[in-house]
């Protein structure tokens, strides 16, 4: 069977062709640069020049092309792109020109004969024109055509105003104008430093500093905003972003100062404005080296691992070289992400992956006395404020009595730490979701104080099904040396978490996505905020610095009006409240109240050594009699006893609930 001919096409790369027409240019225009200035230096008229110049001319032309081609090819004028060319290429056209004057004039002068001085000085002079005319003049075509946009396309185009006339704000105004991609033009900048205003960058004014950004907004019908001051503070770009959030225009920034050094500055590194640089306050700084000698070489659970808080903490505590982490949930899709990512980043991580309801107190035994956990970050609960008022018995089954489980499992197995994740809804709660937290507090309070008075046995052990554990009937483990427990019980309050699974953020973002309307309870209604990052560096500098008994409270500076919220994040996304996008009010929920308090008045507050984080001085009240509050309590809930809101009142003194009630559970 006969093959097949191969068929070979030869090609060549643009480039290669774009190369051969500049060498041809060039060896025609080094020679003409000398010829104009024999001309031009006797009065641009031929029958005045000397023959002699003449002949010296013409015998030197071919030595000095080739001279020139390989002069100007070993400073690589001949590699580079043009479409953007810059100092760089200036500089090799530059040390070209130099080198072929200064050889033009020693050839000439040493193997001719005596030229006229202004034919040197003058042919040099033509000759760098020629050759910047030639490299330089792809660029100021190509900028001028990018630049050229008629009034009836102007209609197509994105108007943007840069913040910031520094490098990065020049780099982002010349990635616009070279990119034929980007629909957009540039139509003012706005800069601090009055010594700028006024004057252009690449033909865009200067027109002044951030107090002129709404008035210039509003002049150049701008539709987008690009922050580019990538030194600037917390404090600046917080004051900056708030005044363009009272504009209608769409906010980008770049997202470090890291890309301006590593010199990846353009419209695609900047990112959405998200609505945590808008906070009153700046992030919670954490020392992280004490809470990596804290956690490094120890074996670590964390309950809820699955969660928002609990993901996050699994992270940076594989970022702390754990002896071993332990991840429990009992949603096997979220956690079974968090296994992958960390597996992937951590490939070292001894990672065990546990899935279990945290109500099974058989459960949480055998995972303590398989894994002996020393440190215990308790984040497993249900947070839903209106899902838990129709279902009261769920929230204290899962809530209080699994954390309860939790916390006599790991004091049992010898956990030298145990951290409760708790909210601001604890605090005078009116809603069930929050009294079942502040029960968890007391637990980890009744707890805490009962080993450090060496009665460690008088905590029973809750349970609503046979035991095999080798305890009593009172729940007491037989043969078991009580006063050699030595766990620490603290707790760690803060309020709603930005981006956290059903937080309202992402809610919110929905809506605007769908066309809105955006649905907000009550136009009143303030919440104080925090990122995932600074919640689970609160949780972790809880677990160094307490000694036992604690609830550690974060300082979150001023509470956010969640309408404000809201009418901000449609303006980061481009649009304006009320009128492309409906703000609806649609009254406050069951169990929901306008603001959130952090202590209750009865607790005073305790310095630690960060300014940012403060301690919640443990309220007293009868741990003995709070046992038997909860034993009846837990009956209660797996009865599902519809009356189970008036037992927990009992409990919670400070619970205020709703009035109107639901008809109990399905």
């Amino acid at each position: 069977m006969e093959g097949k001919k191969k068929t070979f096409r030869f090609t060549i790369e643009p480039w290669r062709i774009i190369t051969a027409f500049l060498m041809i240019y060039d060896a025609i225009t080094v020679n003409a640069s000398y010829f104009l200035a024999l001309w031009i230096r006797h009065d641009l008229k031929f029958s005045l020049i000397d023959k002699i110049y003449i002949v010296y001319w013409r015998a030197f032309a071919p030595y000095y092309t080739v001279i020139c081609l390989l002069v100007y090819a070993l400073c690589r004028l001949y590699k580079s792109i043009w479409e953007y060319v810059s100092y760089t290429e200036l500089a090799g056209i530059i040390l070209a020109s130099f080198i072929t004057a200064i050889t033009h004039l020693l050839a000439m002068v040493l193997f001719y004969g005596r030229m006229p001085v202004s034919y040197f000085l003058m042919g040099a002079i033509l000759q760098f024109i020629f050759l910047c005319i030639s490299r330089f003049g792809y660029r100021f075509f190509h900028v001028l055509s990018n630049k050229r946009i008629s009034r009836e396309d102007l209609a197509k185009y994105k108007k943007v105003m840069i913040i910031g006339a520094g490098s990065a704000g020049q780099m982002i105004l010349r990635d616009i104008i070279n990119s034929k991609m980007i629909n957009e033009v540039v139509c003012c900048i706005i800069d601090d430093d009055r010594s700028k205003w006024n004057r252009y960058i690449e033909n865009v004014p200067i027109v002044g500093g951030r107090d002129d950004i709404m008035a210039s907004a509003k002049k150049y019908n701008i539709d987008k905003i690009y922050l580019a001051i990538p030194s600037a503070s917390v404090e600046e770009k917080r004051d900056i972003l708030n005044i363009c959030s009272e504009t209608d225009c769409e906010l980008k920034q770049l997202p470090g100062y890291y890309q301006f050094v590593l010199n990846q500055i353009g419209v695609s590194s900047l990112a959405d404005v998200s609505v945590e640089d808008l906070l009153g306050r700046d992030p919670i700084k954490t020392d992280l080296e004490e809470v990596f000698e804290f956690i490094s070489g120890k074996t670590v659970l964390v309950t809820g691992g699955g969660g928002s808080i609990g993901s996050e903490l699994c992270r940076q505590i594989a970022m702390h070289k754990p002896r071993q982490l332990i991840i429990f949930d009992i949603y096997e899709n979220s956690t079974y992400g968090v296994q992958l990512e960390l597996k992937n980043h951590y490939p070292d991580l001894d990672l065990v992956v546990l899935i279990g309801s945290v109500r099974d107190s058989r459960k949480m035994y055998d995972v303590f006395e398989t894994y002996r956990p020393q440190i215990v970050y308790h984040a497993a609960a249900h947070k839903h404020v209106p899902l838990m008022e129709d279902s009261p018995c769920e929230a204290i089954k899962n809530n209080a009595i699994g954390t309860y489980k939790t916390a006599f499992a790991a004091m049992m197995h010898g956990c030298e730490k145990f951290v409760l994740i708790s909210t601001d809804k604890a605090v005078n709660p009116t809603n069930i979701m929050g009294a079942s937290k502040r029960i968890c507090e007391m637990i980890i309070q009744s707890f805490d104080a009962k080993i450090k008075e060496g009665r460690a046995d008088e905590i029973p052990q809750l349970f609503t099904h046979y035991n095999d554990h080798g305890v009593d009937n009172l729940g007491r483990k037989k043969e078991f040396d009580y006063q050699s427990i030595r766990t620490d019980f603290t707790a760690v309050r803060f309020g709603n978490v930005l981006a956290s699974n059903g937080s309202v953020i992402p809610i919110f973002q929905k809506q605007i996505e769908n066309g809105g309307p955006v649905t907000v309870t009550h136009p009143d209604i303030i919440r104080y905020f925090m990122t995932i990052p600074e919640a689970v560096s609160l949780v972790l500098l809880a677990g160094t610095y307490g000694k036992g008994g604690e609830i550690f409270v974060l300082d979150m500076g001023s509470p956010v009006k969640i309408d404000t919220l809201a009418r901000n994040l449609i303006r980061l996304s481009g649009y304006r409240p009320d009128i492309d996008i409906k703000i609806e009010y649609c009254g406050l929920r069951p169990g929901e109240k306008l603001y959130e308090e952090r202590l209750m008045e009865e607790e005073g507050l305790a310095t630690t050594e960060n300014e940012m984080i403060h301690i919640g001085k443990p309220l007293e009240f009868d741990a003995g009699e709070f046992f038997v509050q909860l034993s009846e309590l837990m009956k209660m809930a797996y009865r599902n006893d519809r009356n189970i809101r008036s037992k927990v009142e009992e409990i919670v003194t400070t619970y205020h609930p709703v009035k109107e009630e639901k008809n109990g559970e399905n």
